[in-house]
């Protein structure tokens, strides 16, 4: 289990436990790749970031990871691999996975983003460039993505 501060200063347990903070929580957040790729989307108030979002009623937080990617990105989710979860006081708690895209289709609209970007290697200094959101920027990212390597997704 992991504990630090998010980029606004609160509080953060971050664990690759099965579900250690709540069996449904309410949101969820992706790191996708496709075809070797970094796939990101650029939200229109935020900046740069994985796609995500809330667990809809009646939805699992797999269908709402699947629902997101395609809704930001126009991403076909092909592997969904459940990574751990993260909990943000007082109360935000998100399943965190990693997405093998397997296909893009253009989207008419990408609700609230600008739609999909893509990759080939991530910034070294993601937390000082102003391009991408605060979701980037604390130890969250960094984490996962040795996580990720560490399983050889």
């Amino acid at each position: 289990m992991y504990t630090f501060l998010d980029y606004y200063g609160n509080r953060v347990w971050l664990s690759f436990a099965d579900h250690p903070f709540s069996p449904s929580p309410g949101h969820v957040w992706m790191v996708c790749r496709y075809q070797g790729q970094w796939l990101l989307t650029n939200h229109s108030q935020r900046g740069l970031e994985f796609p995500g979002g809330k667990v809809e009623k009646g939805e699992t937080p797999e269908q709402a990871a699947v629902r997101e990617v395609k809704e930001e990105t126009g991403g076909i989710v092909g592997s969904l691999t459940y990574i751990g979860q993260y909990k943000v006081e007082p109360s935000i708690i998100k399943n965190i996975y990693f997405a093998e895209i397997a296909a893009m289709v253009k989207q008419p609209s990408y609700l609230e983003t600008n739609g999909p970007v893509l990759f080939p290697e991530l910034p070294e200094h993601i937390r000082s460039d102003d391009r991408f959101s605060f979701i980037m920027k604390d130890d969250v990212l960094r984490l996962v993505l040795e996580e990720i390597k560490r399983r050889s997704l």
